[in-house]
């Protein structure tokens, strides 16, 4: 018999305990424990993120676990009057990948989009990440474009 697809949650202002399970997942999932769990936010940080409508925390549960989750800003454009979302994080325990759950949280994120009639979900990939390539290749049009961090 085929287990329940996880619970698709959209987080909000009081569910710090959840959002910390998030960073722990990705942690875990991008192999990176320095940025995400060595010097964690204080609560009333981490509540003052949750509590913006320009910070989307969406998370995926089996139960009380966190399976998956992504994490998305949405930026207000100046060119025109609207807004544009953009996929920060998005990770799926290994274990638990190929079953559906990182389109369900796109999915949910395309959700929030509309209701916010956003003009644009976009997300970008590394080279050699062929696993998330061909996710975002299956859901919308690929632009090959170069990242760059400017230091402040």
């Amino acid at each position: 018999m085929a287990s329940a697809p996880p619970t698709i949650r959209h987080l909000r202002s009081g569910d710090l305990t959840v959002f910390r399970q998030l960073n722990q997942l990705f942690a875990v999932c991008f192999d990176d424990e320095k940025n995400y769990q060595l010097a964690p936010p204080s609560d009333a940080y981490l509540e003052g993120l949750l509590a913006k409508d320009s910070v989307i925390a969406i998370v995926a549960l089996e139960g009380q676990e966190v399976v998956g989750g992504l994490v998305a800003y949405e930026l207000e454009k100046f060119e025109q009057q609207r807004s544009e979302i953009y996929i920060y994080d998005l990770a799926v325990l290994e274990s638990r990948r190929r079953q559906g759950i990182a389109t369900a949280l796109i999915d949910a994120v395309r959700d929030v989009a509309r209701q916010r009639q956003a003009w644009v979900v976009y997300v970008q990939a590394d080279y050699g990440d062929e696993p998330a390539v061909a996710l975002y290749s299956k859901l919308g049009i690929r632009e090959d474009v170069l990242h760059f961090d400017i230091e402040p």
